[in-house]
């Protein structure tokens, strides 16, 4: 197939591209890479997406919305079932779906098992070999071929998602690849997640980088209240939800010190998102088996799955 070129076109183009993969395929940072702007947490703990978050960039004339989707696996418990449902879910909704993979890991059972999932699904679907900066080229080709022996994808691109290497040419190839049709979103607008939304998945990552040797996947953050203030700042409040009492006590740390650290750090990036002066009061709280509540599942924008 052939390169795409720029776009010359003064028709309008806009389009869905649900980002799927195994955790930690590193889809949160190919997005925040496409985008130009942080709008998906990254952490080095998997499945830290649960929400679906879309980012939208701009390539000409082409609207791109791009859809970070929770990591696909083997799911053992309602939130992981949940979740795996949500980004299938995007999948067959979206106009161009962009499988991505873990150069370093390879084809392994967990990322065959996406190519068997996706091979159900009727959109065109494309390649991206991720982490190419931690592998040799000649096994990059091996992987390629390997990969579209199982799936005939309508291309295949080679990128390193944190360095930048690579992701132009995917940007381009879907400013000529998406339906034209209007925008769908403000010319200035890089994501549709809302405030109190972004803010509590800013103080979930900050959680998850502080503690994610010590504490559980079992953990999650609501924005209890966000209050608009006279002097233009906002107040904050939000919940730190865990499982039992032993948990919350790492999360709060000695004297209080973690959670104040936490605090500190999710408060200084929330300021800078909102644009304005932020005061975060952040509580952490033990609800048994939070993960079966299907409040929980709605405050996080996802399906709560009956069995």
């Amino acid at each position: 197939m052939a390169e795409p070129k720029a776009q010359t076109s003064k028709t309008r183009r806009c389009g869905f591209v649900a980002l799927v993969g195994a955790p930690n395929a590193g889809k949160s940072t190919l997005l925040n890479a496409l985008v130009g702007a942080k709008v998906s947490i990254v952490t080095p703990k998997v499945q830290t997406t649960r929400n679906v978050v879309r980012g939208i960039a701009i390539a000409g004339e082409t609207q791109a919305v791009f859809i970070d989707t929770p990591g696909i696996f083997d799911p053992k418990r309602r939130l992981d079932r949940a979740m795996v449902a949500s980004a299938l879910a995007s999948a067959a909704d979206a106009d161009i779906v962009a499988l991505l993979v873990d150069a370093k890991k390879g084809l392994d059972e967990e990322t065959r098992g996406i190519v068997t999932k996706l091979a159900g699904v009727p959109r065109e679907k494309i390649l991206v070999l991720n982490k190419i900066d931690l592998v040799p080229r000649e096994q990059l080709l091996t992987l390629a071929k390997e990969a579209n022996d199982l799936l005939a994808f309508a291309r295949t691109f080679m990128i390193s998602a944190k360095n930048g290497d690579g992701v132009a040419d995917v940007l381009d190839f879907f400013a000529v690849r998406l339906p034209e049709g209007p925008w769908h979103y403000p010319a200035d607008e890089i994501t549709d997640l809302p405030l109190r939304l972004t803010a509590a998945e800013i103080t979930r990552e900050k959680l998850y980088l502080k503690l994610h040797q010590e504490l559980p996947y079992q953990s999650t953050v609501e924005t209890d209240s966000w209050k608009e203030l006279a002097d233009g700042s906002v107040r904050i409040e939000q919940s730190i939800y865990v499982e039992r009492e032993n948990q919350r006590k790492i999360v709060l740390g000695e004297g209080g010190r973690m959670i104040k650290a936490i605090s500190m750090e999710a408060r200084k990036e929330i300021a800078e998102a909102v644009e304005r002066k932020v005061h975060l009061f952040l509580h952490v709280k033990v609800r048994e088996k939070w993960g079966e509540d299907p409040e929980r599942y709605r405050a996080a924008g996802i399906e709560f799955p009956k069995e």
